[in-house]
């Protein structure tokens, strides 16, 4: 499914597109987008960078997420998670492959705080990457609408994700888009391992305008 800009009034640059999945060959794209947004926080799990992201790009799940395409490369990566698989992947046998037995298995515990499964009927963002040069124009917005509408198509009645205290911007986007603050844990402990010391779960709920929007790009 393809979005051409300025559905519904969203502002954002001329020649953008938001489709459905990674594209073939653009792998190792978007695992450079995930990294440089959330590259502190899995780094003590998946570092050095290189080999971090050459990790992300092999275990991409393509039909779990969304992306932005400015003149035909990806600007911008959107990560759901619905059931048992998520955006990145890779399960014990790959951590272990890549790293090693004695190096892979405290990286599996580290991985291990990041686990989220979906209750039922319900959708759960992995996370927006947006290439620096291109945020501030809307981006983000179109690919939580995006996301939006596929969790509509899946039945789901509740979109959910945590953010960081370290992130105000992405807070701050969330609510904008209709998300509500649950519950706050406080982290103190993965401060000095990770850079944050809080993780908010939020909360939206899927509406009837996703639905029509959902409908609308069949």
């Amino acid at each position: 499914m393809n979005t051409t800009v300025g559905r519904g009034g969203t502002a954002a640059r001329e020649g953008l597109v938001v489709r459905r999945g990674v594209p073939t060959g653009a792998e190792s794209r978007v695992a450079d987008l995930y990294w440089e947004a959330f590259g502190r926080k899995l780094g003590p799990a998946l570092n050095p960078p290189e080999k971090a992201r050459a990790f992300i790009a092999a275990h991409l799940h393509h039909d779990r997420g969304v992306t932005a395409l400015a003149d035909g490369h990806v600007v911008g990566v959107a990560g759901y998670q619905l059931g048992d698989r998520a955006l990145t992947g890779g399960d014990v046998k790959d951590v272990l492959s890549a790293y090693g037995p004695v190096r892979g298995l405290p990286r599996l515990a580290v991985l291990a705080l990041f686990e989220r499964r979906p209750a039922a009927g319900e959708l759960v963002m992995d996370g927006i990457a947006v290439d620096a040069a291109h945020r501030g124009s809307g981006i983000g917005t179109l690919l939580l609408r995006e996301v939006a509408a596929v969790a509509a198509e899946a039945g789901c009645h509740r979109i959910r994700l945590d953010v960081i205290d370290v992130n105000p911007r992405a807070r701050a986007l969330y609510e904008r888009r209709g998300f509500t603050a649950v519950r706050t844990e406080r982290t103190p402990y993965l401060r000095g391992l990770m850079g944050f010391g809080a993780v908010t779960t939020m909360h939206r709920p899927v509406t009837a305008a996703d639905t029509a929007d959902s409908e609308e790009g069949r």
